[in-house]
């Protein structure tokens, strides 16, 4: 198969499990924002936040490790496969049991006195989900890609399940018949606890999924395997958490820095965290092509002409990175109905993030050049000097703008990130990026968005009528210069 379409192929497939699964787990937003008050869900955003942070701490970087080592002369697949995966099961569950042992005082300090059975909810799901994702890599190293979405899928659709069971039939059933056996299932108490209830079945449930791609594993922790490959793999680590930095850190410090009281800081991180679910299509596409791109970079890296298909894969990304922003953004007045009435008061932020978004999948893809020559280390410096910067701007904008100065920092350390990460690629591996079209594309987007807003403000043209003439303009527009030449086969790698 052309090596392109393969990887639009897998691209797909991961999607239906990343892009598609997740949106039918994005449904559960209008649940939760209409179930539950701006402050409750602020708690939910809070512990998504510090999830982001410790994922990357316990999977340790040994995703990318693997991919890397799986293919070297000196070691086996297996034997690869084995050192990574004891040493990620040591690790989490140490992790597990301090949490056990500190569970109260966590809670404590957390100011979650009442519930501290939310942090042992959430860090079992954390350690099931690190356990469970070498497995998840050896199935796109394999290419087995409609297992991989199968499982996710499965997963997905149980966390569906267990949310509607607990948040809407449980307590209908209470009020009907409040001495039925559902009395020792459903307690009112628990609040939004029942959202990481679910969560953890579902790990759960995708950990005896997974059992086949775990057994006969024979564990060892050889140091000939693991010290070449954690000396490759943790400056992985740096890079993956100053990456949640710029991604969760706004939702991790809302709530202490917003210049309000406790209560009134939440609710104003509950309407931020249900407004940042509104680009949840473009990470999700971002996504979805990391998990294709990733073993895809690596497979062709040896061929003579891969940087001329990085630069045409980079030009295809942002072609259709940009259409997700104008369908969200052109169509906000469908969006919105996704999350409650209480919580649109933030929409004002959505466009900004989903450009934040699209600029993190462009560093996503040039981010090869230190993956590709070994210098996982120059990459680290990079994310750690975007994590500073986005923590400063969060500590400098978030007491003045409030919300709006999190996701006004988001974008400006992304753009930071691109930017340093595309002069550096110039260097250490030149790639033949097509530079005038990506800036002009993304251009063209924004044009267009704001030429809608002022149409239907201004002089208060009908927005669908309007929405659908900007689309129609942009897809018309990639279709003649770009989608029309790959489509006859002029552009092939």
């Amino acid at each position: 198969m052309n090596p392109l379409r393969q990887l639009v192929s897998q691209t797909a497939i991961y999607g239906l499990s990343s892009i598609f699964g997740r949106f039918l787990n994005y449904l559960l937003v209008p649940l939760y924002t209409y179930t539950f008050n701006t402050g409750e869900y602020g708690v939910v955003s809070e512990f998504y936040a510090y999830a982001g942070f410790f994922a990357v701490l316990l999977i340790g970087g040994l995703e990318t490790g693997y991919f890397r080592f799986r293919n070297k002369q000196n070691f086996s697949n297996e034997t690869v496969y084995a050192g990574a995966q004891s040493f990620l099961v040591l690790v989490n569950l140490t992790f597990l049991g301090f949490i056990v042992f500190f569970n109260e005082t966590l809670a404590e300090h957390l100011h979650y006195g009442e519930h501290p059975e939310y942090i042992l909810w959430f860090a079992s799901i954390l350690v099931l989900d690190a356990i469970t994702a070498l497995p998840f890599a050896r199935l796109r190293a394999e290419n087995r890609a409609w297992r991989f979405a199968g499982i996710k899928l499965t997963e997905i659709f149980l966390t569906i399940g267990l949310n509607l069971f607990f948040l809407v039939a449980c307590p209908k059933i209470a009020a009907t018949w409040p001495d039925s056996a559902i009395r020792f299932i459903y307690d009112p108490a628990i609040g939004v606890g029942y959202i990481f209830l679910a969560n953890l079945l579902a790990s759960c449930f995708k950990f005896l999924l997974l059992i086949p791609q775990l057994r006969g594993i024979r564990l060892q922790l050889s140091p000939t395997i693991l010290k070449p490959m954690l000396i490759y793999s943790l400056p992985m680590v740096i890079i993956g958490f100053a990456g949640m930095v710029n991604e969760m850190l706004d939702r991790a410090i809302l709530k202490y820095m917003l210049p309000y009281d406790l209560d009134t800081n939440l609710q104003m991180l509950g309407i931020y965290g249900a407004c940042y679910k509104l680009s949840i299509l473009m990470s999700l596409f971002v996504q979805a092509f990391r998990y294709a791109g990733e073993p895809f970079f690596f497979s062709i890296a040896g061929r003579e002409d891969a940087q001329k298909s990085y630069a045409l894969i980079m030009n295809y990304f942002v072609i259709f990175g940009v259409f997700i922003f104008l369908v969200v953004t052109l169509f906000i007045d469908f969006f919105q109905y996704f999350i409650g009435s209480d919580f649109r008061e933030g929409l004002d932020i959505v466009p900004v993030l989903l450009i934040a978004n699209l600029l993190l999948g462009i560093y996503v893809n040039l981010s090869i050049w230190y993956k590709l020559t070994d210098r996982t280390g120059m990459g680290a410096w990079v994310s750690l000097a975007g994590a500073g910067l986005t923590a400063w701007l969060n500590v400098w904008w978030i007491p003045i703008w409030g919300y709006h100065g999190s996701a006004w920092a988001t974008l400006a350390c992304y753009l930071f990130m691109a930017v340093i990460s595309w002069l550096l690629g110039r260097r250490y591996y030149p790639v033949p990026y097509r530079l005038g079209k990506i800036i002009g594309y993304i251009t063209f987007g924004l044009i267009l968005y704001v030429a809608h807003h002022f149409a239907t403000e201004v002089y208060l043209i009908n927005t669908w009528l309007s929405a659908s003439a900007s689309l129609a303009a942009y897809l018309v527009t990639a279709t003649w210069f770009d989608i029309r030449p790959l489509l006859r086969h002029k552009h092939d790698i």
